[in-house]
């Protein structure tokens, strides 16, 4: 796999991609399947990239940054399931009964979902949240 930083040059949007090959880059160039994402125009082209090389002092820092966002979305499970129930795969089923029963009272529920069931719920105007989610055990 390779990535490119590619620019249009119709309204000059700076976009990365990723590529099998460079030569698979050439061959969809050619087929004109490379096209801006922003305004469709094919005329997209390598831009000038750098290499991404990782030295100790900026790994640590990653390291360290990825630990702290971990820890934050630990911070949010446990607030979630405080404070929420959980419905497990029921999460479409609970969240639409919930939303179309009339009575005022109405619970807090997470739970699974598949991206098809959130799509249909948000199209139905029920509002949906995806959240990350990792194992506790996880460092």
């Amino acid at each position: 796999m390779i990535k490119y930083s590619l620019i249009c040059k119709n309204c000059d949007n700076l976009f990365d991609s990723w590529f099998a090959s460079s030569k698979e880059y050439e061959k969809l160039k050619k087929l004109k399947h490379i096209s801006c994402h922003a305004c469709n125009s094919l005329n997209v082209e390598k831009s000038l990239m750098s290499p991404n090389i990782l030295n100790s002092k900026k790994n640590k820092f990653l390291v360290s940054k990825n630990k702290e966002i971990k820890n934050k979305i630990k911070e949010y499970q446990k607030f979630i399931q405080s404070n929420f129930e959980y419905v497990g795969k029921n999460f479409a089923y609970e969240a639409r009964t919930i939303h179309y029963d009339n009575k005022k009272y109405s619970k807090k529920i997470y739970g699974k979902a598949t991206n098809e069931e959130v799509k249909e719920l948000k199209e139905e105007g029920i509002d949906t949240q995806i959240i990350p989610w990792v194992n506790q055990n996880d460092n």
